[in-house]
């Protein structure tokens, strides 16, 4: 299955990577590529295998990612989110709620996150409630921005406060198109253009409780919860580097050497022969950081103890911030190596900085660097809290 997995993301990303540039430019929405997406499969991977499903591995998920994100990383962004709740789901769901919502996923429904405020002082922190209705349910109320994927999906992963002084937080499964939930079009970023991160409003909504999985309790004990999310972002930007790079490998042999080299072409300029090594040597080593980083998470996910889960983070921190850093780097020296036709609008090849420059202000590579400092100078582990 493995093999199986990649190889249908593989084919699948062939299609998208001629199209990537036009549905950027225009912010054309991807349904019908999202469509696509779930009539290969891609969407139902991590379903355990006694639900039915093929219980990918983490380190061909994250090929799975990678491999689409160097097509185009909008899409590849948009199941982020539908993998990150199905792992709360299997870390903190009941034996009906798993048999449930990944009964669900596998008949090709897609979820997506409503998580994030905009006007919180954190981004961890929640105004979204979930208040008993007196019936046994609940009813939801708040306001989230950044949710991907919800203008593609079939259930909304809400992350809401329960009642009480503890502030405890769940996250509800609630239907998109259920009375009360507004999804709104009005994602306006200068890359990541057509993931369809805008707003959720929800205004009494009514959620059962049998549709409430707890969330705080995953951060009490050893899991990879955090780890996994994170590995799936440095995926995509190890993808947004190579898609960058490749780009650049293709314009440059229709450059014009520079007169100084003495060369007859681009690529016979000495000075950006050795720039091309050295951005290629970046992307490689991000690569080999994050296949190491996904096999960590894979041991920490199968056996989740203090020692592995803070390797796998730690593994993954790393990661992330090297990913990050070659989708940058790369995504600008693309340009310096293709030369200055490269930055014709009609190219639009600022796509690839605009997605690596939107998509790695997610969460701050510096913090991840201090992590991985005490971790080795002291072995401080690191904090659980779903972003490490």
């Amino acid at each position: 299955m493995t093999h199986d997995a990649v190889q249908a993301a593989t084919r699948f990303a062939a299609g998208l990577a001629e199209g990537a540039g036009e549905r950027d430019r225009g912010r054309v929405l991807p349904y019908a590529e999202v469509g696509g997406m779930s009539a290969a499969g891609l969407f139902a991977l991590t379903v355990p295998r006694r639900f039915g499903g093929p219980d990918l591995d983490v380190p061909s998920l994250v090929e799975v990612f990678r491999v689409i994100a160097e097509a185009d990383p909008s899409i590849a962004q948009i199941p982020h989110s539908h993998y990150v709740f199905l792992e709360a789901l299997r870390l903190q769901g009941t034996e009906a709620q798993q048999r449930r919502f990944f009964g669900e996923v596998l008949a090709g429904r897609r979820m997506a996150n409503a998580q994030t405020e905009r006007g919180s002082r954190t981004v961890t922190e929640d105004a979204t409630t979930l208040t008993p209705d007196g019936a046994g349910g609940y009813v939801l109320n708040g306001e989230k921005f950044y949710a991907t994927g919800s203008l593609f999906a079939d259930w909304l992963a809400v992350r809401a406060v329960l009642p009480g002084a503890e502030r405890a937080k769940a996250v509800a499964f609630v239907p998109a198109g259920a009375a009360g939930v507004t999804i709104c079009d009005d994602w306006d970023g200068l890359g990541q253009r057509t993931t369809g991160s805008g707003t959720v409003r929800l205004t009494d909504v009514t959620v059962p409780a049998d549709a409430v999985v707890p969330y705080t309790p995953i951060f009490a004990r050893p899991t990879s919860y955090g780890a996994f999310a994170q590995v799936l972002h440095a995926a995509l930007d190890a993808g947004i580097a190579r898609g960058a790079l490749a780009a650049a490998v293709a314009h440059v042999k229709r450059a014009r050497p520079w007169f100084e080299s003495g060369a007859d072409r681009a690529v016979g300029d000495q000075l950006l022969v050795q720039q091309a090594g050295e951005v290629e040597i970046a992307v490689r080593a991000a690569e080999a950081l994050l296949r190491e980083a996904a096999h960590a998470v894979d041991l920490a996910r199968t056996d989740p103890t203090d020692e592995s889960t803070a390797q796998a983070s730690i593994a993954t921190a790393i990661a992330k911030v090297a990913t990050a850093r070659a989708a940058v780097d790369a995504s600008s020296a693309l340009f310096e190596l293709a030369g200055a036709r490269s930055a014709a609008d009609a190219l639009n090849l600022s796509r690839f900085w605009r997605d690596a420059r939107t998509h790695t202000l997610h969460d701050p590579a510096r913090w991840k660097v201090q992590h991985v400092g005490r971790w080795l100078l002291d072995r401080t582990r690191p904090p659980r809290h779903g972003l490490l």
